[in-house]
Formats: structure tokens, sequence, C-alpha cells
């Protein structure tokens, strides 16, 4: 900069030189010259800010590779003409360094306890988050004690306890798969996303398919079975009180090679771009495991056969140890885009499926779940899908894919706006602001001193994803992949308020008139074929 600013003064310099010569001997020239001095300034600031520039995108440059975010908040003072940074947040990535003379992995002291995001949110949460309060009503007079949260502890794999912004597990039984490692790692990434902001609690969490806390077994007239137990896990059931939270496959399923969310959703988009619409098959595709221990699937297998008509569904079984000794090339949920229509379906319970089938663009026929996650109950049937009765499925669904490809133009319509929910709805940021109102509204609850157990360890993104050796790679990419880097600068969205009763009731019936009319048209397309 020095060596620029030194040429540009030898250069005006002389121009100057120049000038008073001209001035002197030429005097009849001076208007031609001051044009031309005027013209050889104006070039020299050019030079001048074009080397200012450069200076800066250098300092920045270096600056970006530094332990700050560039992305930071810039807020404007209208008093005054510069503009200023402010709580640039620290990134916080992985320390995998041992201390001296240790050979494990420890948890940094150095994470941040608190901080306060510099973004009020603008934007109202999406509409499944008012189902929150709903799911910890049931607690919301007696609140939790020690004695009621300790009931659900024959239920429970493990034990969560926050507090002071610290995590502890105590593990009482082995989940199948990495289900409980993934819990456990996603409630971590939300600690790092807001330090400081999630209340000392203690919960229980079961990685089973089924809920296990059933209305049936518990009455508010008798206090030996009042209130119900809390207990959380990945869906709830109209009749049951499990505490719904998003499940393990958001930040990854390395088993069945599935990425983390963030990552797979951009893939899903692509893959979506590859084929038309109407371009696509004209049949529903369903390929999944179908010995799960419901009938079910199995039930739905036969629909592939038909000896009176074409069936339109095209069903593959899933064989997933296949799968995996081919290295999982013929699985890749991206590349399943391809039909007109796809069927979701349940397995044991709910299945992680569901928002990758409806994430396809195509027209997701939904077979009635009883099952629910925490984003659906806010989808609405013939809006974001078709409703399929259970125990009619193959003709139902074969009515479905023919209505869709006689009024294509609306079919196409409820596959976009089902896969738009996904996508809009379903960002990782609203997933981590569900988890955060969700320990928030749970906490607030807690009647009893949070305390660490004897048997439980402290847990960090260091001692979960460090000791990762070669041999699990898959594992250690899916957490390397959905690693929070940094606090967020926005705060969670805004909470809704609650559901009440009639709002319930109307929504409920509402449901219920769609399916009534699909059930019609089906019902009346049956029976002119049969004559009826």
């Amino acid at each position: 900069m020095r060596e620029n600013l030194q040429v540009a003064q030898a250069t005006e310099d002389h121009h100057h030189q120049q000038q008073h010569k001209l001035a002197t001997n030429l005097s009849s020239k001076l208007a031609k010259t001051r044009v031309t001095a005027k013209i050889h300034i104006f070039v020299l600031c050019i030079f001048l800010l074009i080397s200012a520039s450069l200076s800066w995108i250098f300092f920045t440059f270096v600056l970006g590779e530094s332990r700050f975010q560039v992305t930071s908040v810039f807020t404007r003072d209208t008093n005054k003409s510069a503009t200023t940074i402010t709580n640039i947040p620290k990134t916080i990535p992985l320390n995998c360094t041992l201390l001296d003379n240790t050979t494990t992995q420890t948890c940094p002291s150095n994470y941040p306890t608190k901080f306060e995001p510099t973004i009020s949110s603008s934007e109202t949460c999406p509409g499944y988050f008012r189902w929150i309060q709903q799911d910890l009503k049931v607690w919301q007079e007696t609140g939790i004690t020690r004695e009621t949260l300790e009931k659900a502890k024959p239920h429970a794999h493990f034990r969560v306890v926050i507090k002071s912004g610290r995590l502890y597990v105590d593990q009482y039984v082995k989940s199948y798969q990495t289900r409980d490692v993934f819990t456990i790692w996603g409630i971590l990434q939300l600690l790092r996303m807001y330090p400081g902001q999630i209340p000392d609690l203690e919960l229980l969490f079961l990685c089973y398919d089924k809920p296990a806390i059933w209305k049936r077994d518990f009455n508010k007239t008798r206090k030996d079975t009042w209130p119900p137990p809390p207990l959380f896990r990945y869906c709830g059931h109209r009749d049951a009180y499990d505490i719904v939270f998003p499940d393990w496959s958001f930040w990854g399923w390395p088993e069945v090679n599935i990425k983390e969310w963030k990552k797979l959703s951009v893939a899903l988009q692509e893959g979506n771009r590859r084929v038309k619409w109407k371009d696509r098959i004209p049949y529903a595709y369903w390929k999944g495991n179908p010995h799960v221990s419901t009938p079910i699937r199995k039930e739905l297998m036969r629909c592939n056969f038909s000896d009176n008509y074409d069936p339109m569904v095209r069903l593959y079984a899933q064989d997933w140890r296949s799968e995996s000794k081919k290295g999982f090339k013929g699985s890749n949920l991206e590349d399943q885009c391809t039909h007109r229509y796809k069927i979701y379906i349940e397995g044991e319970a709910w299945s992680v499926s569901e928002k990758y089938i409806l994430s396809c663009d195509s027209m997701t026929l939904l077979v009635k779940p009883e099952f629910h996650d925490f984003f659906i109950r806010s989808m609405v049937p013939m809006k974001h899908y078709w409703p399929i009765r259970q125990n009619s499925k193959c003709g139902d669904l074969k009515f479905a894919v023919e209505w869709g490809n006689n009024n294509t133009d609306k079919a196409q319509v409820i596959g976009r706006q089902g896969s738009d929910y996904i996508m809009k709805n379903l960002e990782m940021k609203y997933v981590y602001d569900y988890m955060f109102y969700v320990l928030q509204g749970y906490g607030k609850l807690m009647k009893l001193d949070v305390t660490v157990p004897e048997n439980a360890t402290e847990v960090c993104s260091e001692t979960m994803a460090c000791p990762i050796t070669d041999g699990s790679r898959l594992i250690r990419q899916c957490m390397d992949d959905s690693l929070v880097m940094s606090p967020s600068v926005k705060a969670a969205c805004n909470l809704p308020k609650p559901y009440g009763d009639y709002e319930l009731k109307r929504i409920l019936k509402r449901r219920q008139s769609a399916e009534r009319k699909v059930m019609k048209w089906t019902d009346e397309y049956w029976n002119l074929r049969s004559g009826k």
C-alpha cells in the first residue's frame, strides 16, 4: 500500500511540475492544460480507490481464516457513516487434542456458557410447533416430581441430564444400531447452537419404535397412577402420553448410508429436478423392508399382483444386508424420485422414511397411520398428500393412481405442496428450534433438584466424535457433516399459541371430511367397475 501511495505521489508531483512549466511558457494553452490535469487527477483517484479495495479484500480473506465467523452481524448507526461489527460468534471446532499424560478424550473447558442471539426473530414457527404444549399439557397442573420421573426409568434406554449447559448421560440399555448415539449427538448440537439457553433438566429417552406410556394405564382419579411418567421418544399416538422428539436420522443413519438431513435435503431437491413430474413413471412406488413384525407391509406387497387389472403399483423389497455388501449403490434416496406417486406406510410403528417420501414432489399416497412424528400433525390430506385406507390398500392405491393420471395438474400440485411443506418447514434450524421449545417447556415443569447420577458420564461432541476410528467412517462423517460450528446469531422462531380444544376438534373434523370425500370417490369408482 505504501509503495502504491509513493508512486501516486510522485505521479502527482510530476504533473504539477508540467502544469507550472506550461503555465509559464504556454499561457495561451492554459485552458487545455487544466482539462488535462483534471483528467490525470481523476485517473489517480480511481487508482487509489482500487488499491484500497484490494487491500481490504486481502485483510478480509486473512480474517476469514481466523477463529471468527466472517458471516457476522452488521448493524448501522444512523447517526454515523461507519459500519460496525457486533457480537461475532466464536466458532467451536472439534478439539481432539489429548491433554498431557492422558489417553482418554475429555470435554473442553472453553465452551461458550452463554450467548444471546443478536437478531431477534421476526418469523413465527411452523404450525406443528403448536402441538408442543399439547404434548406437555398433562403435567401442567402437577409438574414433574422425582417420583413421577423415576417411574419412566424401566422403559428408558438412557437418561440425559443438562446442568449448567453441560450434558451427562446415564445409559441403561444399548439401543438398536446408533439411534441413541445420534439422538444424544443431536442434543449436543442444540447446546452448541443455543449455549446457556436450555434450562437444567433430567429426561428419560426410549429409542424403540412404539410408545410405552399408554393412556389406558393411567387414571386421573387414582393418585397412585397420576400423573403419568414423562418419556421422550420419536413418535406419539393419540392413546399415549409419550413426548415426541425429532428422530436420530436428522443427524444421519450410517447403517443404511443415509446422510444427515441438511445434506440429504439438498440431494433430494437435486434428484427432484432430474425428471419432470409429467415425464415420470405413471405408477405408485414403494421400496422398503416388508419383514417387520406387523403384517401391514406384507399385505401391501400383495398389491403388486392382480389377475383382473393392472394394480398401478411398483413395490420392491429392500434387502439391507445385500445393499450393504454392494456399497448401497441401489438405495440412494435422491435416485428414487422417478415415479409420479410414492407410497408411505408404517412399519413396526411410525417410519423414518416419511420425510424422505414426502420430499420427492411425487404425490404421496399415505396409508392412514396410527402413529405420528413431530411434524406430520399439521399436514392436511388432499393438500399435502392423498389418504389411503389400511383395510382396502390395493383398491385405494389403484384408484389414486388412476385419478392422478386423469387429473395430472391437480396431482402434481398435491405432490409439490407436500414436498414444499417438508423443505420449508423442516430446515435444520426449525428442527433445533422445536427441540429448544420442547426442552424449555419441559424444563419449566421440573419440580425436583436436577442432579447428575453417579454412573453418568459427561458427554460432548469431542468425546463422541474424536475417538471414532476409520472402521466407523460413516458414523464420523455424519457427525462432521452435522456439527454445529458456532452459536446462532438469530433467535429461535416465535412460538405460536397452542391449540385450544375447539381448534383441535375443527382440525380433526376437516381432516375426516377430506378423507371421507376420497373414500366416497374410491367406492364409487369400484362400484362402477363391478357393475353395482
